[in-house]
């Protein structure tokens, strides 16, 4: 298996200007190699490796290890990768589609998902696409802030994505309280006063409460009590009447309206009466004239509570579309948990990268195109997938490695001093290896302050290495010049002189480190991307003239 995924990445890297690509890779040795279908998680986990590693090499290096290997290279022209969906059935009418996001916080990269797909579609079938803010507070997990309606907005914007009209549900509710009294009366709904422990219990058992069997009248007189507050929180709600034998014990007469005394960002204490999320998408789906909804394979329940209203009010039934359950590996998506945690003091705010937030990976310097691409690298799917969060930082470093020029920055930084060394007072490195038309940065050197890493400085102390871009030394305290020639053997690390800005860079986990910067990145504007020699990419986030911050992008 490692001979297989060593000769695809090597490949791919060489055909792709030395940047390997993970689904890529991954669908080629599984076109080769099916039976490791098996076992993709391990898969994932092997090429991964590999990936880190090949990636890390140099264009020559690689192509040197596929001679090494007699790897043939088939010298075919390279086109843009076309992500492909497949068909739409029942596409005769203008499609109608929709997003129908919570506001208990801004999306996720989780949440990219399900708007990306829908964009895509729309694009393809010239169709629209309906922005429904699904602001009920039915739930009493899920709590709608008022910050989140305006952050979900600027991160739709932010992907790219583009709706023709947008409801608020809370603008809906007494459309809600009309089709609920018109089930009342047709006797497929009623008014349950049962504890909330008794009704479990029954649904648990499969027995039917004392309430269910209340005729048409008497619950249309108990639904005028629950609007005019003449219940209290939790002594009513309005179930809807199904099979109480049901196989599946969550569909037994499931929960349509509860009460809820919580104040809503948006219309505050008008509504005392909620309804659940499903039987609020039952309605808006009809009357909004949706033709096809995409949601994940997990919402089995909310399938079950929309046909079968829509069967019960004789309603058309749109196209149902599912795909499976897309995790990252290493990231924590739950609004709730960040939520929780930003009020704790824990995170920062929104923007932490913590969150996984669209405003975290914009502030990362992560490109809503990459993001865009590894969706699509999943298409519909039903498998449920844990995916390697370098998929998503390879899509966007094949976006910004070419834009992001290169600066040196030395953490926890330790004061050498160099003797012995010929005079030199600028040192020169280009701004991009690539591009030499971009010209060359002039680093300040003062050869009795010259700043390297502690972790370089403990790990290679009293061994040779190369300083980039200036000179070799036997790494001290006092470092003694060794000579100017380019040796391939020995380790090159990056540097920094008196001159220079001091940086802090928020990390993924939310950890600032600290160090210097070389004083040419005093130039650089807020929002630019940079590749810091020898660690990482980080975007600009705020500067003045003696300290920059950053943000960690990626690897």
């Amino acid at each position: 298996m490692k001979d297989v995924i060593l000769k695809h990445c090597l490949l791919n890297a060489v055909q792709h200007e030395g940047k390997a690509n993970f689904q890529a890779v991954l669908s080629k040795i599984l076109g080769e190699s099916p039976k490791l279908k098996s076992d993709i998680k391990m898969l994932a986990i092997e090429i991964q490796k590999v990936l880190d590693e090949i990636n890390s090499w140099s264009l020559e290096k690689q192509k040197n290890e596929v001679e090494k290997l007699n790897i043939i290279i088939e010298n075919k022209p390279h086109h843009k990768e076309e992500r492909v969906l497949p068909d739409l059935s029942n596409v005769e009418k203008n499609i109608i589609m929709r997003m129908a996001p919570f506001p208990s916080g801004p999306l996720h990269i989780g949440n990219a998902r399900m708007a990306i797909l829908n964009d895509e579609y729309v694009k393809k079938y010239h169709g629209k696409l309906f922005l429904v803010i699904d602001d009920t507070i039915g739930s009493e997990e899920k709590i709608p802030i008022s910050e989140a309606y305006g952050m979900i907005k600027n991160g739709l914007k932010w992907l790219g994505i583009k709706w023709n009209k947008v409801f608020y549900k809370s603008d809906r509710l007494e459309i809600f309280y009309k089709y609920a009294k018109k089930m009342l009366e047709i006797n497929v709904a009623y008014v349950c006063e049962c504890p909330t422990d008794k009704l479990r219990k029954n649904r648990r058992d499969g027995t039917e409460c004392y309430c269910r069997s209340n005729d048409a009248k008497t619950n249309i007189e108990k639904w005028e009590m629950m609007l005019k507050g003449g219940y209290k929180e939790g002594e009513a709600i309005v179930r809807l009447k199904t099979d109480m034998n049901h196989e599946n014990p969550a569909f037994r007469d499931r929960v349509l309206l509860r009460i809820s005394n919580r104040e809503h960002p948006r219309v505050g204490n008008k509504y005392k009466v909620w309804p659940m999320l499903e039987f609020s998408w039952a309605i808006d789906d009809h009357f909004l004239g949706i033709t096809h909804i995409i949601r994940g394979k997990d919402l089995i329940i909310e399938d079950m509570m929309e046909i079968f209203i829509w069967n019960l009010m004789g309603w058309e039934m749109p196209e149902l579309l599912h795909y499976g359950l897309l995790s990252l590996e290493g990231a924590k998506l739950s609004k709730s948990k960040s939520q929780k945690s930003i009020s704790e003091g824990q995170f920062s705010g929104w923007e932490d990268p913590r969150t996984w937030s669209l405003q975290s990976l914009r502030k990362r310097g992560i490109k809503p195109e990459a993001i865009r691409n590894f969706i699509l690298n999943f298409g519909m799917s039903m498998n449920d997938i844990t995916a390697p969060d370098n998929a998503l930082y390879n899509e966007n470093r094949k976006l910004i490695e070419s834009e992001a020029n290169r600066y040196f920055f030395v953490q926890d930084p330790i004061q050498i001093k160099i003797k012995n060394s010929p005079k030199i007072k600028i040192a020169e490195e280009s701004f991009h290896p690539d591009f030499p038309e971009r010209g060359k940065r002039k680093i300040h050197v003062n050869l009795n302050k010259i700043f390297v890493s502690k972790n370089d400085f403990e790990k290679l102390k009293t061994t040779q290495v190369r300083l980039i871009g200036l000179f070799n030394v036997l790494l001290d305290k006092n470092s003694n010049f060794t000579g100017n020639e380019i040796e391939q053997d020995i380790p090159k690390i990056q540097w920094v002189s008196d001159k220079n800005i001091n940086v802090k860079v928020t990390m993924v986990d939310g950890s600032i480190i600290n160090g210097v910067g070389e004083l040419d990145m005093k130039r650089l504007k807020v929002g630019e991307i940079v590749q810091l020699t020898r660690m990482f990419y980080a975007r600009v986030d705020k500067k003045n003239k003696n300290y920059m911050q950053l943000f960690y992008t990626h690897k």
